[in-house]
């Protein structure tokens, strides 16, 4: 018997349960108020605009090909599914329980959720660089969908983190608004160095960048806030390339 086949079938139903309640939160809503109008209720200046979360499109498809990959004959040859353990399904289950958080306005505990969910991904991104000498199928369908869906929780983590402040009235130790942003920015930009670096993972950071030119977009009449998130998205821009680049000179 395959060592996949315990964990194929449960990260596929995992993944299934998660896709129907990320539908019905849109659809229904499932809180009576989708995603976008509780972020509306508690505005941020590092809200980004609203097209940046089409990137879930992208890490749905990724995951799908992740739970697909683990029915493929060459999957049974190796041990990069069963390594993962029962993870994956846990994050599915704390990303289904921040959306009834989320949408019933449960801050707080939509933030205690949220931060579950990224330490579960960061078992899954751990595990996943454990693979030593990964296939190219190993790269394109565990490697690369854990990278993007770790870099974008770790921004909504960040921005969930603001709301709650927003939430509660917190006054910022009298710093301004745009002052933290720009704190928080620069936070974002530094956790996305010091996560991608020992790995060479020049995807991790390029999602940042993609959230620092929404945010820029967004924010374009708050100036030092714009400037701030325009030069973390170049910088990191700059910077995952040059991940690339080193990783092929490793793997040279």
């Amino acid at each position: 018997m395959s060592r996949n086949l315990p964990y194929k079938w449960i990260n596929a139903i995992s993944f299934a349960a998660m896709v129907v309640v990320n539908y019905l939160s849109n659809a229904l809503p499932i809180g009576g108020r989708t995603n976008k109008q509780v972020s509306d209720m508690y505005p941020v200046l590092i809200t980004p605009a609203g097209y940046a979360f089409s990137i879930w499109a992208l890490i749905y498809l990724l995951l799908a090909g992740f739970v697909i990959y683990g029915f493929l004959p060459s999957s049974r040859k190796r041990d990069s599914i069963p390594s993962l353990g029962y993870w994956f399904p846990v994050s599915c289950a704390l990303n289904i329980a921040w959306i009834f958080a989320f949408q019933n306005l449960q801050i707080g505990l939509s933030l205690l959720i949220m931060v579950m969910l990224l330490l579960s991904l960061i078992a899954l991104y751990l595990r996943t660089r454990a693979i030593t000498i990964p296939t190219t199928a190993e790269i394109w369908f565990i490697k690369l969908p854990f990278s993007i869906y770790l870099g974008w929780i770790s921004v909504a983590t960040i921005i969930n983190v603001a709301v709650l402040l927003r939430k509660i009235g917190w006054d910022g130790f009298g710093l301004s608004d745009s002052t933290w942003a720009i704190i928080m920015l620069a936070v974002g930009t530094l956790l996305a160095v010091l996560v991608s670096f020992p790995y060479r993972d020049g995807f991790y950071p390029l999602v940042f960048t993609w959230a620092c030119i929404a945010i820029a977009i967004k924010q374009k009449d708050v100036i030092s806030v714009y400037y701030t998130a325009i030069a973390a998205a170049i910088v990191l821009a700059i910077y995952a390339v040059w991940l690339f680049l080193a990783s092929n000179q490793d793997r040279d």
